[in-house]
């Protein structure tokens, strides 16, 4: 049996996943060591992420360490992966999706169950995500925004420090984590509505394309179902040519229905729209001409 080690971000979430994967490849009856690396994200807390430079600051350095053979499997949040990998790596397997959904936490003393989402009047509300902002913008823009940075724990304690009277999470992340919400109220955002980000809620397992080897090894832990769903969510994503502050939301809920939110600007507020199709082929490329033909309008 092969020694694989594994590459992943230092936070909780990220230890989470890494150990997920892991115990699924021990059971197989590989060893497996896990190496912590720190990324241009994790290390720069103080700025928004539309102010850091490039893509992919969540997992550049982890895809060095990859090329480098440092690492033998990096694993990640598939939604913070570029979509055209670097050359020399692929993704080898995606995990099971957990529920895509964004979550409200909100303060109990701020809850207004007569407003939507039960958020009262002028709340301040955490997200540094440009498709998260356009969505409050969409459907709450007497809302004040501020931008939220740090792991999903650090997060929600700033929320319960009284920074913010709500906060966006992905219920991913949280679920993943088994934390305690008990102190705030919790809306679970319907993914059909607020739509999530592309592939929000699957691990990606990255590898050397000439690993030859361990991509056989990952096939035991593939989902192909779930990898054509959000190859569609991701293909759009790439022909927008956008990264993770492209305000755009996409999720394909079956073989033929895809909900997409989209904005040039997040400011503007996002477009909610949904698509049904006969066929399967170029679902993406048919999504994408739509939104160009509405941008230029």
């Amino acid at each position: 049996m092969k020694k694989i080690i594994i590459g992943s971000r230092g936070s909780d979430l990220a230890l989470w996943q890494a150990n997920h994967v892991r115990k699924q490849l021990e059971n197989l009856g590989h060893e497996i060591e896990i190496k912590v690396i720190v990324t241009q994200g994790d290390a720069i807390q103080h700025l928004s992420f539309d102010k850091l430079e490039g893509k992919g600051f969540f997992t550049k350095e982890i895809e060095t360490a990859l090329l480098e053979g440092s690492i033998d499997l990096a694993v990640h949040s598939h939604k913070d992966l570029e979509t055209n990998s670097p050359a020399g790596l692929v993704v080898g397997a995606v995990s099971e999706r957990e529920d895509p959904s964004d979550l409200l936490l909100i303060r109990k003393e701020k809850v207004d169950l007569t407003q939507d989402w039960n958020l009262v009047e002028n709340a301040v509300i955490g997200t540094s995500s440009a498709r998260r902002k356009s969505q409050v913008v969409r459907f709450r823009p007497d809302l004040e925004i501020k931008d939220l940075r740090g792991n999903v724990p650090t997060r929600i304690q700033k929320l319960k420090d009284g920074n913010y009277d709500a906060i966006l999470l992905a219920k991913a992340g949280v679920d993943r984590l088994q934390l305690d919400l008990s102190e705030f109220h919790v809306e679970v955002l319907d993914p059909t509505v607020v739509i999530p980000a592309p592939a929000q809620g699957v691990l990606a397992l990255q590898v050397r394309e000439d690993d030859r080897e361990l991509l056989e090894i990952l096939q035991a832990i593939h989902h192909p179902e779930i990898a054509e769903r959000i190859a569609v969510e991701r293909k759009v994503l790439n022909l927008l040519e956008g990264g993770c502050q492209l305000p755009l939301g996409v999720y394909c809920e079956s073989e033929r229905k895809v909900y997409v939110s989209h904005a040039k600007n997040w400011e503007d507020g996002a477009d909610w729209m949904l698509y049904e199709f006969d066929e399967t082929e170029n679902m993406a490329e048919l999504i994408v001409e739509e939104i160009n033909e509405v941008d230029e309008e």
